[in-house]
């Protein structure tokens, strides 16, 4: 038979799924663009291709000839929700030999804190290993052993420093450095846009699985942006060497796009990020974990529900009484099915964003926090003082027990923004 007619059905196959992924990017982001627009989040008529989908048009040209390892979870898919794994494993024009799952899993099976160990995927056979909790020579190590000699990482992130997959991202970088393994960076949007950085910055004393280094708590930056700062800024300090880092930008996405504008589908990066409305509330409403009050896990609204058994109307009164951006707080009563309060009906609020663009996360989740310990005498930090590792020092805690006020606290980390800030900008890529 002639060779140059021995295409492999597998080739085929994979070379057929490229072009559906390049066409069905084209087509979601013009379905995006004809409904975009009609609440404010954004810019219509964005067409978004992410890192992977010109990855693959290209076809895979930067990982020709190596043996590919994957650092990815459910958030990793095409435009037409394939996965990007099983994309790749059925194409001969990229070696992927193993995948390196985050917190939650590959797949996505386990819970906040928990991941789903390693073993054999079943729908490609290939081998999966658990790198969450890991970091360093361990994680270097798991490298090493699966034989890769590149590394992909392709995770959708959520835009706040204590989302742990940019850590994932950080972790797996110093180990690739480690280890002398090459590292590809294939880019996703920010939900929240990459107009601001926001919040107080992490003091290293802090440092933890929810932050790592000194950045912002809403960081305004995407993870190929990121990844390039980590490796400016901070491997070298961890590893004695920057790593080998490339990256894949995506075309058609700006720094003021929602998510909804981008024509991309949402894949819930975690069990309780159901939407990107709950990607925009995250950055404050998570420092609630900090709290004895509910932060809505159990509920159909996690991070826009916030409550505690004791809690009346008065809770939103008093927020709304602040007339911050962008929002509105209705009073709420809901009952979590596991979590805090699991099976108990509680009084809180409901965030309710009618401008995320006017919107601040951040602050909005300070005086929550304040109004909240005002108007419940039953208001409590978690003993361990789970609240400094989220905002990156005790400041925060500290001020607000001292009667500080939302607007108070947050002029207190504006020098520390503001250094970050200037760092920030030299990396950044999209306008």
């Amino acid at each position: 038979m002639d060779l140059s007619r021995r295409t492999s059905r597998r080739t085929l196959l994979a070379a057929a799924g490229a072009a559906g992924t390049v066409a069905a990017t084209a087509s979601a982001a013009r379905a995006g663009a004809r409904t975009h627009g009609r609440d404010g989040h954004g810019h219509g008529g964005a067409r978004v291709r992410t890192g992977f989908d010109r990855l693959a048009a290209d076809g895979y040209a930067p990982l020709a000839g190596r043996r590919v390892g994957v650092v990815t979870n459910p958030t990793g898919v095409t435009a037409d929700v394939r996965h990007i794994v099983d994309v790749m494993h059925a194409d001969d024009r990229v070696d992927v030999v193993a995948v390196f799952g985050p917190e939650h899993g590959f797949r996505g099976t386990a819970q906040a804190g928990g991941s789903e160990g390693g073993g054999k995927d079943p729908a490609t056979g290939l081998p999966v290993h658990d790198t969450y909790g890991k970091s360093g020579k361990a994680l270097a190590g798991i490298f090493t052993a699966s034989g890769v000699d590149t590394v992909v990482f392709d995770i959708q992130d959520v835009g706040a420093r204590f989302y742990t997959y940019i850590w994932t991202l950080y972790d797996c970088m110093v180990a690739a450095a480690l280890a002398g393994k090459r590292f590809l960076v294939l880019d996703r949007p920010n939900p929240l846009t990459g107009l601001a950085a926001r919040g107080p910055v992490l003091e290293r004393s802090q440092a933890s699985g929810v932050g790592r280094e000194p950045i912002a708590q809403a960081h305004g930056m995407t993870v190929a942006e990121l990844a390039r700062l980590f490796n400016g800024e901070f491997v070298a300090r961890a590893a004695g060497r920057p790593v080998e880092l490339e990256t894949v930008w995506m075309s058609g996405w700006r720094r003021a796009d929602f998510f909804d504008a981008t024509g991309l589908p949402w894949v819930p990066p975690s069990p309780n990020m159901p939407t990107p409305r709950t990607a925009l509330a995250y950055p404050g409403t998570c420092l609630f974990e900090g709290t004895n009050l509910s932060e809505g896990r159990g509920t159909t609204r996690p991070f826009e529900l916030l409550g505690a058994e004791g809690i009346d109307r008065r809770w939103a009164e008093r927020a709304n009484a602040l007339e911050l951006p962008g929002v509105r707080f209705r009073e709420a009563y809901f009952a979590p099915v596991f979590s805090k309060f699991q099976g108990k009906t509680v009084g809180g609020v409901q965030l309710h964003v009618h401008d995320p663009r006017a919107f601040d996360p951040v602050l909005t989740g300070i005086a929550l926090l304040v109004t909240a310990k005002q108007v419940w005498r039953g208001f409590a930090w978690r003993p361990d003082h789970w609240i400094d590792k989220l905002t990156g020092s005790s400041r925060v805690r500290t001020m607000i027990d001292a009667g500080a006020s939302a607007d108070e606290v947050a002029a207190d980390w504006q020098g520390g923004l503001a250094a970050f800030r200037k760092t920030r900008e030299r990396y950044l890529r999209y306008r």
